[in-house]
């Protein structure tokens, strides 16, 4: 039975390490030394273009290497073959750290001490307690519903939107769009934590920064297509908003001299909100596998027609 890896290059090595020791059975091959590839059942992938996938005959489970699966053209993929996410505690954890690093940087005024730093001024702000912040975040799966649970320690005062309804405890929670324009006006801060379907492709535009409260700030770690980047200039430059903190654009990387390099209201990052890690997706992608070999459920299975 094979296992084929095509994703990220220098974390291959512990792939294939963790399954020699733990399911020496599997045979584990590692693209481009892929062998036969009409033996190859199961497929890790993040690319898998559709010409590829043809050449697969015997598979039986996609399972994506990241979190996301709008990087996968469903048409290609055969109706049979379900398609997995990765739901790992390596990338909870990561997108909660750097969430809470970005929110607490933005309530701390730590961007603005930064530039007042560089240009040697002393000039001290006003220092709001947590709880005189409401904190929005956009999609309450489980990276969600983790960073919420995060920054409630913090005390902030929290709300939650997503398409269906969520109760999570000691969130002000909002569904639909007919709840967006309300679970917005409250927001001092909106994290977005959207999967990428045509539904969310652009929703962070003009008439949303417009509902926020003016001075919020936004900090987007779903994908760039959720962001209209010339709305977000505009916004920036208006004093609608007052920060942005992009871990992801459109195109990645950006093209040189575009002005989110230099604009000096927004923090960029590239892509590393949160990253599969090898020793705790490991152990969660062959425990699928088992499942699989044993006819029972897969875990994270995706639904082709919402996308995620």
């Amino acid at each position: 039975m094979s296992v084929l890896y095509r994703s990220d290059a220098p974390r291959a090595a512990a792939w294939a390490a963790y399954f020699a020791e733990h399911a020496p059975d599997l045979d584990f091959r590692v693209w481009p030394d892929a062998g036969d590839l009409s033996e190859v059942e199961y497929l890790i992938a993040w690319q898998a273009p559709g010409e590829f996938l043809a050449a697969l005959p015997r598979l039986k489970v996609l399972f994506s290497s990241g979190a996301g699966v709008d990087h996968i053209d469903f048409s290609a993929v055969p109706p049979h073959v379900p398609v997995v996410r990765m739901v790992e505690p390596g990338i909870i954890d990561g997108m909660v750290e750097y969430v809470t690093f970005a929110v607490l940087a933005l309530h701390r005024d730590a961007f603005d001490y930064v530039a007042a730093q560089s240009k040697g001024t002393w000039a001290q702000s006003e220092v709001w307690p947590a709880s005189t912040r409401t904190i929005g975040v956009m999609g309450l799966g489980v990276l969600g519903r983790a960073v919420l649970e995060r920054l409630a320690t913090f005390g902030f005062r929290l709300r939650g939107w997503n398409r269906s309804r969520r109760t999570l405890p000691g969130v002000e929670s909002f569904a639909g769009a007919e709840e967006l324009p309300v679970f917005l006006r409250g927001c001092d801060l909106l994290i977005c934590l959207l999967p990428l379907t045509d539904q969310t492709q652009g929703i962070l535009n003009a008439n949303l920064f417009g509902a926020l409260r003016p001075g919020a700030a936004v900090i987007n770690v779903g994908r760039g297509g959720h962001l209209v980047q010339a709305d977000l200039l505009a916004a920036l430059d208006s004093g609608q908003l007052s920060r942005a903190v992009l871990d992801v654009t459109d195109p990645e990387p950006l093209p040189s001299g575009h002005r989110l390099w230099t604009h000096p209201r927004v923090f960029l990052t590239p892509h590393i909100a949160s990253m599969t890690q090898p020793d705790t997706a490991a152990p969660v992608l062959l425990e699928n596998i088992r499942r699989s070999q044993r006819g029972e459920p897969l875990s994270d299975v995706i639904d082709r027609s919402q996308g995620y």
